[in-house]
C-alpha cells in the first residue's frame, strides 16, 4: 500500500506552519513518486485521488463527496484555499510590479531602504588610498501597513452539498479575484503615496496639457525616471485607450504582439498594464525590479473548523498583505 493511503488527516494539521499541502508533502514527499503513474500530483492531489474526489472537468463530483469520511472532510478547507488562490493568480498583474515578496509570521515588519544621492548614483574612480564610496542601508522608521482582505462565505451545507465542485470552484475563484484586486489597489496607493516613510513618488507633468498624453510625454517620463529603467507602465482605462491609439503603437511588430499574445508593450519597451480601478488623471511608470516589496503575513486563511464541521453559514476566507517602497525614485506618476 502506498504511503499516501496510510495518512490520517485531522484538524490539527491546519495549525502547523504553512498549508495543509505543505504538511502532507512532509509526510508524503512528491519526489518519491517520480517515474510512477502518480508523478505530477502533489501530496494534496494524491489525497484527492485516494478518496476519488474529482474537483474539475467532466464528471466532477458534488461538494458532499468531501464529507463521506472524517479524513476526506478535513481536505475540504484546503480545497477552498487552493481554489481561492487560483482565482488570485488568474489575470494577476501584481507579480509584474513587485520586485520581492517577503513572507512573515507576525504582523509587525519594517522594510529596509537605501536612499542614494545623485553623487552616490555615479561610480567614480577611487584613487589609491582613498575611501570607497558607501551605500547606506537602514530599516525604515515606520512599519509596513498590512491589510486583511477577504470574504465571508455565507451558505448552508444543504444549499451546496449537491452542487458540482467545478461550479463551486468558479465561486471561490471570484473570491480570490476580489482579494487580489483589493491588494492591487493597496500596491498602487503605496507606489503613488508611499508607505508612510516619506517616499511618495514624484510627479511628471504633461508637456502640453491641451493635447492630452502624447508620445513625447512618455519619452519625458522615461527620461526623468533615469537612471532607473522604465520597464512597466500602469495605467487606467482612459490612458490605455490614448496610448494604444498613438501612431507609434500602430507599429507592425507592436500590433503583431498585441494581436497574437494580448500582451501590450509600448514603443519604449515597457510593458503596459491595464488597471481599471485606477482613477483617471494619473498613470505610473516604474522599474519593477526595484520599486515595490510585497509583505505577506501567512497564506490564504480559512475557517477550517467550520468548513470541516459543515458550518458554512459564516466561514471567513482572508489574506493579509501589505506593500513597501524599496527605492523612492524608481517610480514616477504622469499626471494628465
Amino acid at each position: 500500500m502506498a504511503k499516501f493511503e496510510n495518512i490520517t488527516i485531522e484538524k490539527g494539521m491546519y495549525q502547523s506552519k504553512g498549508s495543509l499541502t505543505d504538511v502532507l508533502e512532509t509526510l508524503d514527499p512528491s519526489k518519491e513518486y517520480e517515474g510512477s503513474t502518480l508523478e505530477g500530483l502533489d501530496a494534496f492531489g494524491r489525497q484527492l485521488k485516494r478518496y476519488d474526489i474529482k474537483v474539475s472537468g467532466k464528471g466532477s463530483d458534488c461538494v458532499e463527496k468531501f464529507f463521506q469520511t472524517s479524513n476526506s472532510a478535513a481536505l475540504f478547507p484546503e480545497y477552498v484555499s487552493r481554489a481561492v488562490k487560483q482565482g488570485m493568480e488568474q489575470a494577476d498583474i501584481i507579480p509584474d510590479i513587485v520586485a520581492s515578496v517577503t513572507n512573515i509570521d507576525g504582523m509587525d515588519y519594517r522594510s529596509i531602504a537605501s536612499i542614494p544621492s545623485e553623487e552616490d548614483k555615479t561610480l567614480k574612480i577611487v584613487a589609491e588610498g582613498a575611501q570607497i564610496p558607501q551605500t547606506v542601508v537602514k530599516t525604515q522608521e515606520n512599519l509596513v501597513k498590512l491589510h486583511k482582505r477577504g470574504r465571508m462565505l455565507v451558505s448552508s451545507y444543504e444549499a451546496i452539498r449537491f452542487q458540482r465542485l467545478d461550479l463551486f470552484t468558479v465561486t471561490l475563484n471570484q473570491i480570490g479575484a476580489y482579494i487580489r484586486r483589493a491588494q492591487l489597489k493597496d500596491a498602487v496607493d503605496v507606489l503613488i503615496n508611499g508607505d508612510g516613510n516619506n517616499n511618495a513618488c514624484s510627479t511628471v507633468s504633461l508637456i502640453n496639457n491641451n493635447n492630452g498624453i502624447t508620445y513625447a510625454d512618455l519619452l519625458k517620463l522615461w527620461g526623468e525616471l533615469s537612471p532607473y529603467e522604465l520597464n512597466t507602465i500602469l495605467a487606467p482605462t482612459d490612458a490605455m485607450k490614448t496610448i494604444l491609439s498613438m501612431n507609434e503603437m500602430k507599429d507592425a511588430q507592436a500590433g503583431l504582439n498585441f494581436q497574437g499574445t494580448g500582451k501590450m508593450v509600448t514603443p519604449l519597451g515597457a510593458t503596459l498594464l491595464h488597471n481599471p480601478s485606477m482613477t483617471s488623471g494619473k498613470l505610473i511608470g516604474l522599474d519593477k525590479n526595484c520599486a515595490l516589496e510585497m509583505v505577506q503575513a501567512g497564506d490564504v486563511v480559512t475557517d477550517y473548523d467550520k468548513l470541516i464541521d459543515r458550518q458554512l453559514e459564516r466561514a471567513a476566507i482572508s489574506c493579509t498583505a501589505g506593500f513597501a517602497k524599496i527605492f523612492k525614485e524608481s517610480s514616477k506618476s504622469l499626471t494628465y
